[in-house]
């Protein structure tokens, strides 16, 4: 067969095979664009069995011709490893990672990163189950159905760690660093799913450290800007094969499922029927003199406790030395030497 009809055939299969009124989730919300594309966006918790269940049963009733998902290049390993691995990652935190994330986005946003992760990494603890499971169904779905693009829709994770940074006061900074660290109160499945009407990082941030309506600007705003624009982008129509050159174009519309954060499906639907201009949302502002004092202190910081690591080390290696048999035989002589003269 040629190109062009083994394409008419097979897509004649999942034309068949797509539901003309597709049984939904009550989390999917449908969004139609100008040229008769359909976006079916599901709105998820990051941490939910329930909604990998959404995710799979969405891709399979409308059969898409593009998958979107709430993730970046930055964080795309984790659609290739299985969950008894992410679950080890996200639970084992340690200064490799932290040297990492630092020489990748700069003191402070790496900084954030760590602190992030470990509030994923306390969630990850308390529940049993690794992050992202919904955007792994949905990786596994898109590739079960032909012809079927996966994107990835995010922002870059060091471009949204940056903003986040410069748009917060060093007070707010510290108070951020603090209530992150000493995160510790359980959370139960339960929980997590009440959780789907906002996004749970975001939720456990705000009831730990109160409100920051820019870091909420940053990290969810700013991003259902950049989310929505991806799946326009991906809602554009589809052009046919043509058996000859000379055959014209024809056209189809798409049909398009995004996976994202329950917390980002109310923004997206704001921005929907706007014009949007994602230039001034990817841009990274110099560092404010806040974050130049805090890189300092952080700075400071680290080197006074290495510094006082390496004197407590110092002190105790010369106490043990002292304490050694040979040592104080050495030293009473010295002691008898020296009352002689």
């Amino acid at each position: 067969l040629a190109d062009a009809e083994a394409f008419k055939i097979l897509l004649e299969m999942k034309m068949k095979k797509r539901q003309k009124k597709p049984s939904l989730p009550s989390t999917v919300t449908e969004l139609d664009t100008e040229d008769g594309s359909k976006v079916y966006v599901v709105g998820t918790a990051h941490f939910s069995d329930s909604s990998k269940k959404d995710v799979v049963k969405t891709i399979q009733e409308v059969q898409p011709d593009v998958v979107v998902v709430e993730l970046c290049q930055y964080r795309v390993s984790m659609l290739k490893m299985d969950e008894r691995t992410l679950l080890k990652e996200a639970k084992e935190i340690n200064l490799e990672k932290l040297q990492q994330a630092i020489k990748q986005n700069g003191v402070m946003s790496g900084l954030m990163q760590m602190l992030l992760l470990k509030v994923s990494a306390h969630i990850t603890e308390q529940l049993g189950m690794a992050p992202g499971g919904e955007f792994r169904e949905a990786f596994k779905e898109a590739s079960k159905v032909p012809f079927c693009k996966f994107h990835l829709g995010d922002r870059p994770i060091p471009v949204t760690f940056k903003r986040a940074i410069a748009a917060l006061s060093f007070w707010q900074k510290v108070k951020l660093a603090w209530g992150l660290c000493f995160l510790s109160d359980p959370i139960s499945k339960d929980d997590v799913e009440k959780c789907k009407q906002k996004d749970l990082l975001e939720q456990m941030m705000a009831e730990m450290i109160g409100e920051f309506p820019d870091l909420h600007r940053t990290i969810v705003s700013e991003r259902d800007i950049y989310l929505t624009y991806m799946l326009k982008q991906a809602a554009k129509q589809i052009e046919l094969p043509r058996a000859s050159e000379t055959e014209p174009r024809r056209y189809i519309p798409a049909v398009v499922v995004g996976v994202v954060g329950m917390g980002h499906v109310p923004g997206i639907e704001k921005n929907w029927n706007s014009d949007l201009n994602i230039q001034e949302i990817m841009s990274v502002p110099p560092p404010s003199a806040s974050s130049k004092i805090f890189k300092l202190v952080v700075k400071a910081t680290v080197f006074g406790l290495m510094g006082y690591g390496c004197y407590r080390i110092g002190q105790r290696t010369v106490q043990f030395i002292l304490s050694m048999p040979a040592a104080q035989s050495y030293l009473q002589k010295l002691t008898e030497i020296r009352s002689q003269h």
